[in-house]
């Protein structure tokens, strides 16, 4: 029998629901009251536990035993009833095979693999963002955030540049929407669309072995044995959505926090905080990813709760970022914290891959902030993703005021570099 449970008339697998406003007194409270609280099922689908305190979100990413991500990590496949990708998908695979993948992809993640790519992110970063301020107003959205992560993971990736349009599009459809009205085939016609790119891609890389993701796999070997067309396909599907949503979310949370934070922003354009310490606030603080989720492989007591095998447990990682007993006043933003031991990235076997490179974007784009631009200002009605996975703003007027002199000296350095 079910434990009885607080009922707060929250539907955390309805999009809607969080373009309504901020969720923290619930999160609060179920994180006093009710830490692994029933959602309770809804006519069109099962219900669903609900994890809401940081050491409890550890516990469960750590527990492969307990937990399992290869039916689905997120709600819309955990409550569809499982994942294709199941097995196949790193995010979604668990175990032997699991590790087996994760190791032929970190090649690819290697120190000497992303030092030319780190540089270039910083440099692609900081004339994105000079162009911006120099238009004075913007959507930060369309001019900047949108192009520096897939530009990232593209290289990474070995997508050719003029695919990466396409790839953007595709993306955004894939996994959110600007609005209510996008159908659920539009979705899935997007993410067909990334898979048939990459198995095109892929035939052509066969043989040409070579230091991008998509050569490593569609040359590897595990025991021998070349990986599957499926594997290989939906691992790139998997990085080019996680490398992309993720950080453009973060990129666009932080301008916009900033225009709002006066105080964080002088600290910061006075380099009276480190940006290190910044870049791990800024991802606490927007936490783009809100959820992942897993299924109880067997009976699991937890907090006096009764998870049966087969219910599907769901982690939030909106909640886990402001537990007041991990983080001093969690609700303030505060760009000098530490420690900070935010899970933006997630936990345990499946830390996010990319995580370095989500944290060189973001340095990137606080140093190109900190050194062009004097104000930032919010002039318009930003739009917020419609998605129960992810957090954000899909559009975000903003007004830069110019350092003419920073200005100045980048294009200075610009015309230096293209002369040497």
């Amino acid at each position: 029998m079910v434990a009885q449970v607080l009922d707060l008339g929250v539907d955390l697998a309805d999009p809607e629901t969080f373009t309504r406003g901020d969720l923290g007194a619930y999160w609060r409270r179920l994180r006093q009251e009710d830490p692994v609280h029933w959602h309770p099922a809804a006519p069109d689908r099962p219900g669903f536990w609900v994890i809401s305190r940081h050491a409890d979100l550890m516990a469960v990413y750590r527990d492969e035993a307990r937990f399992t991500s290869e039916q689905g990590n997120v709600l819309v496949t955990l409550l569809a009833g499982g994942d294709a990708a199941g097995g196949k998908m790193c995010a979604v695979t668990d175990g032997a095979r699991h590790r087996e993948v994760r190791n032929l992809l970190l090649k690819s993640f290697s120190p000497r693999v992303l030092a030319p790519i780190a540089e270039r992110v910083r440099h692609n970063t900081l004339r994105r963002v000079a162009r911006a301020v120099l238009l004075s107003e913007c959507d930060f959205a369309a001019e900047v955030s949108e192009h520096i992560p897939m530009t990232t993971i593209s290289d990474l990736l070995g997508v050719p540049e003029s695919d990466r349009p396409f790839l953007v599009d595709r993306a955004q459809r894939a996994l959110s929407s600007h609005t209510a009205g996008q159908s659920e085939e539009d979705g899935w016609s997007a993410r067909s669309d990334i898979l048939l790119y990459f198995a095109d891609l892929m035939e052509e890389r066969r043989g040409h072995e070579a230091d991008d993701v998509i050569s490593v796999l569609a040359n590897a070997r595990i025991n021998g044995v070349p990986l599957s067309r499926d594997e290989i396909v939906l691992n790139c599907y998997s990085l080019i959505l996680g490398g992309d949503e993720t950080s453009r979310l973060t990129m666009n949370d932080v301008v916009h926090t900033l225009a709002g934070e006066r105080e964080q922003w002088r600290l910061l354009r006075e380099g009276a905080v480190g940006l290190d310490t910044a870049c791990e606030e800024a991802l606490r603080w927007a936490t783009p990813a809100m959820h992942f989720g897993r299924r109880a492989l067997v009976d699991a007591e937890l907090h006096g709760r009764l998870i049966r095998a087969g219910d599907i447990v769901t982690v939030w990682h909106s909640a886990a970022n402001r537990d007041e007993t991990v983080f001093a006043d969690p609700d303030r933003f505060d760009l000098a914290r530490t420690p900070n031991r935010h899970v933006a990235f997630g936990y345990g076997p499946h830390f996010c891959l990319g995580a370095h490179l989500a944290r060189v974007e973001i340095t990137a784009l606080l140093e190109a902030l900190r050194r062009f631009t004097s104000e930032i200002e919010v002039v318009g009605e930003p739009a917020r993703f419609h998605s129960n996975f992810l957090a954000g703003f899909s559009r975000l007027p903003v007004r830069f005021t110019r350092d003419k002199a920073q200005l100045s000296a980048f294009a200075a350095e610009l015309r230096a570099d293209r002369a040497a």
